[in-house]
């Protein structure tokens, strides 16, 4: 009586190389590129604004040193032709420098080459240096370059105080950034050259940590198929104190206990064999006699009154099921002791069903639809073969409704025996245990014919030929029992039946 064992199924493992590792690699890419464009970011802001900060400044000192050194000797209401001269003195001054000029007094102005128009003076400036009275700067951009645009108004300052006077005069200053921007493109590339090792390290990093992360998860998922295949002394070595050691360890500790709850399940298991197979055979010579007394009663229970008639056939009726049942636990104690073998013979499976149903009584309840004498022929046990069809048929005819139809044919190497019947099929919650030792269908039906272990043996049977057996419905109604043998040998399964099917017998 082995515990049941669930049908096997097929997991889908994740890969650790694809799966882990990618994560990793990819999460300390995501952090690397991140940090890098911040770091990159920042970096280039800072020097960015430093070197625009440092030329505006030293531009402003300048314009404002040059004019400034000017300014006493011009006059109070400068002319056209002495701003002029201004804005000439003052080019000659910066040529090297490519500086621009512009000298305004009220509507009068003044420009170094009659081909510039100063477009690059917005309105906002011109309007900051009519209503203060120190320097105003900006940046612009203008037909895609880059200036820095400097306005100063010209102030007088009183000797008394630190009052000054505007005096309507102001200069203009335009100042190409070519060299500037030379300098920001140079940190761009700088920063970018610099981001592309780093983001390598990074990988490298991400996969050297990813390594020594996933050789001890590697190591587990081993153990863990190990233990799957049966192997339940499989252990780790456990190195270290972090979580990885945490959790080898756990795995040992829920490994011996699992070695020692299924030795304890498998010793269970052996005792509970060994006494049904012990009382089995002991329960076989007492009720030899009593079939033999059993059998004088029938002969003599004519002459009986028909209380005592009716007595004396219900105890032969027991009588018989016990033996059945007896024989029944026989049978599976061989299958549990591996001592179960196989007489195969050439056989004509279509004569050897026909002699089945003949030999029960059921000819005139079955429907066959069976091939011609001789034409489909297998290697096969006739006496386990009979017992596989005498279950099905006789468990459709006691749990099911007529018509009950048994077919026979070959397909790509296996006989088919199908058993169906009109009844009203088996509960989809019963399907998975309808070939479990003394599972019932129904709970109503406790006491029956039924010991509960006639599919159970007809798996057995089936499995040692190396065969298939399943259970199911028919979208028409009814209950559907389908075996397949092999019409050449093949070595018995190992496993259990990871079919479905009806109610025992």
């Amino acid at each position: 009586m082995s515990p049941r064992r669930p049908a096997p199924r097929t997991v889908r493992r994740p890969s650790l190389r694809g799966g882990l590792r990618l994560r990793l690699v990819a999460g300390f890419t995501v952090v690397a590129v991140v940090s890098c464009l911040s770091t990159g970011v920042l970096t280039f802001r800072e020097a960015r604004t430093g070197v625009l900060q440092q030329s505006q400044d030293a531009v402003v000192r300048q314009f404002r040193d040059s004019v400034d050194a000017r300014a006493p000797g011009f006059p109070d209401a400068p002319s056209r032709s002495d701003l002029n001269a201004m804005v000439a003195d003052l080019a000659y001054t910066h040529r090297s420098q490519q500086w621009r000029f512009l000298a305004t007094y009220g509507d009068e102005r003044a420009v170094y080459g009659p081909q510039d128009s100063f477009d690059v003076l917005t309105p906002e400036l011109l309007r900051s240096v009519r209503t203060r009275a120190a320097a105003v700067f900006q940046r612009v951009h203008h037909d895609g370059r880059s200036f820095l645009v400097v306005g100063l108004p010209v102030t007088y300052a009183s000797s008394a105080d630190v009052s000054t006077a505007a005096t309507g005069l102001a200069l203009y200053l335009v100042v190409p950034q070519e060299t500037e921007q030379l300098y920001v493109r140079a940190l761009i590339t700088a920063i970018e050259r610099a981001t592309l090792p780093a983001l390598g390290l990074a990988v490298l990093i991400a996969l050297l940590v990813a390594r020594g992360v996933l050789r001890p998860v590697r190591a587990l998922g081993r153990a863990t198929r190990r233990m799957a295949a049966g192997h339940l002394d499989t252990r780790l070595t456990v190195d270290g104190s972090d979580e990885l050691a945490e959790l080898s360890r756990t795995f040992n500790d829920t490994a011996a206990a699992l070695e020692q709850s299924v030795a304890e399940l498998r010793r269970m298991e052996a005792r509970a064999r060994r006494f049904a197979a012990d009382v089995s055979h002991e329960l076989r010579t007492p009720l030899a006699a009593m079939t033999a007394v059993t059998d004088v009663l029938d002969e003599q229970s004519s002459g009986l009154d028909q209380v005592t008639g009716e007595a004396v056939r219900l105890v032969s009726e027991e009588t018989a099921r016990l033996a059945r049942l007896v024989d029944d636990l026989m049978e599976i104690s061989r299958f549990d002791a591996g001592a179960a073998e196989l007489g195969a013979d050439d056989i004509d499976l279509a004569e050897s069903v026909r002699r089945t149903l003949a030999a029960r009584g059921w000819l005139d309840r079955v429907n066959t639809d069976l091939p011609a004498g001789g034409a489909l022929r297998a290697r096969v046990d006739p006496r386990r073969v009979d017992v596989v069809v005498a279950n099905l048929v006789g468990n459709a005819l006691r749990h099911g409704a007529p018509p009950v139809t048994l077919r026979l044919t070959a397909a790509d190497g296996w006989a088919v025996i199908t058993v169906t019947d009109r009844g009203p099929g088996i509960p989809e919650a019963d399907l998975p245990h309808i070939f479990e030792r003394f599972y019932k269908a129904s709970r109503a039906r406790t006491r029956s014919e039924s010991s509960g272990l006639g599919l159970a043996i007809t798996a057995e049977n089936v499995r040692l030929h190396g065969g298939r057996v399943r259970a199911g419905n028919d979208p028409g109604g009814g209950a559907v029992f389908t075996v397949e043998l092999p019409l050449r040998p093949r070595p018995a399964a190992d496993t259990s039946p990871g079919e479905e099917g009806k109610e025992s017998t």
